[in-house]
């Protein structure tokens, strides 16, 4: 039996760079809430957490999705690129957010072969701190 698999997600209408109300640290790294969390605990550098993700370049194409693939991905915050590092932690348990991640936090600007080059935008939802 044939099943149509998860439609992807819509390319974000501020793809091609963050919005004037986009919050900024001080590496660069811009972000937006859409959905506010339950949580309170806020993921530490070390800390494995469970997330659905979907990333774009800014030119609106899709390069990665866990929504896509229908399961979640667990990682180690500090094994991911520094854009993720940093902006997961920001997050609490239940939250979404937009991430536009510059290129010298994520795979550069000239990246391996396979890899997105240039600033990279993400929706990240923190499903779990475990």
């Amino acid at each position: 039996d044939f099943k149509p698999g998860p439609k992807p997600p819509p390319v974000p209408e501020d793809v091609k760079a963050p919005p004037a109300s986009a919050k900024k640290t001080k590496s660069g790294l811009a972000y937006r809430v859409l959905e506010k969390g339950k949580g309170t605990r806020h993921p530490k550098a070390t800390d494995r957490v469970v997330v659905h993700y979907t990333g774009w370049t800014t030119d609106g194409k899709m390069f990665d999705s866990s929504v896509m693939r229908g399961e979640p991905a667990i990682f180690t915050l500090n094994q991911v690129i520094p854009g993720w590092t940093e902006g997961v932690q920001l997050m609490v348990e239940g939250e979404k957010r937009r991430f536009w991640i510059p290129a010298n936090l994520a795979y550069g600007e000239n990246p391996r072969p396979g890899a997105p080059a240039g600033m990279l935008v993400f929706d990240i939802e923190l499903i779990e701190i475990r």
